[in-house]
């Protein structure tokens, strides 16, 4: 498929996981791709895999410089951007009364200050067409025991598309929120063992966790013509998990 034949993308957090499933799956079906993290070695290893249609800029997206920066290649490579996947994340557990001041910083830097200025500092390169997707998270709808700072960072994400949708009236720009459940990715397997993995799996009505690719399909969906009419919207790609 060609869906995104001639389109320029910016993922954010697009070493590894979710964002690196998505990043293949884009060029593809046709993209350019800068994908954008905090890890050279991962960047490194994620560009020679894609290819010659990918480029890779080091930085944090909680870093209003580093952002900067990034457009600023895409600019002078590419004059026009057509799709940003804000996909970068950060979050783990901590249940209450152990919460502190400094998890709640680092997770809301990444999830929200950091999907905030990865769109806006996007908008003057984008144009009618293009496509906005945020990465949420089905723990943004359920909850997640111990999940507190993480959980209502991504609810927050939830609620920027709605937000932003109105926003962005008369643009011809559109964004809408990827919201995945139990991943596979790297950092998953290494967290939860194939145990921990299976427990998860069983909490969802397809009885596993999702392939990173899976979740980089609806990506493409998302960032393509196929879905124009769609703003403001929350594709669930969950197996179930917050759906019943």
């Amino acid at each position: 498929m060609t869906r995104l034949n001639g389109k320029t993308a910016v993922i954010t957090g697009g070493a590894t996981g979710i964002g690196r499933a998505a990043a293949k799956r884009f060029v593809e079906e046709g993209a350019f791709v800068f994908i954008f993290g905090r890890r050279q070695e991962a960047l490194d290893a994620a560009v020679a895999d894609l290819g010659a249609n990918a480029r890779a800029v080091k930085g944090s997206v909680s870093n209003e410089a580093d952002l900067d920066r990034l457009y600023a290649a895409v600019k002078a490579e590419r004059g026009s951007l057509d799709i940003v996947f804000a996909n970068a994340g950060a979050g783990g557990p901590l249940p209450l009364g152990q919460i502190t001041a400094e998890h709640i910083d680092e997770t809301f830097d990444t999830n929200v200050k950091g999907t905030i200025f990865t769109v806006q500092k996007a908008l003057p390169l984008m144009g009618p067409g293009g496509s906005i997707i945020l990465t949420g998270s089905s723990a943004g709808t359920t909850g997640a025991p111990g999940f507190t700072a993480y959980s209502a960072s991504k609810a927050a994400v939830r609620n920027l598309a709605r937000t932003w949708a109105e926003d962005l009236k008369g643009t011809g720009i559109r964004v809408n929120v990827l919201s995945p459940g139990a991943t596979a990715t790297e950092l998953a397997k290494e967290a939860l063992g194939e145990e921990g993995q299976k427990a998860y799996g069983a909490m969802t009505p397809l009885q596993r966790m999702a392939d990173p690719a899976e979740i980089g399909a609806v990506a493409a969906f998302l960032a393509s013509s196929d879905s124009s009419f769609m703003t403001a919207s929350e594709v669930a790609v969950d197996g179930g998990l917050a759906q019943l």
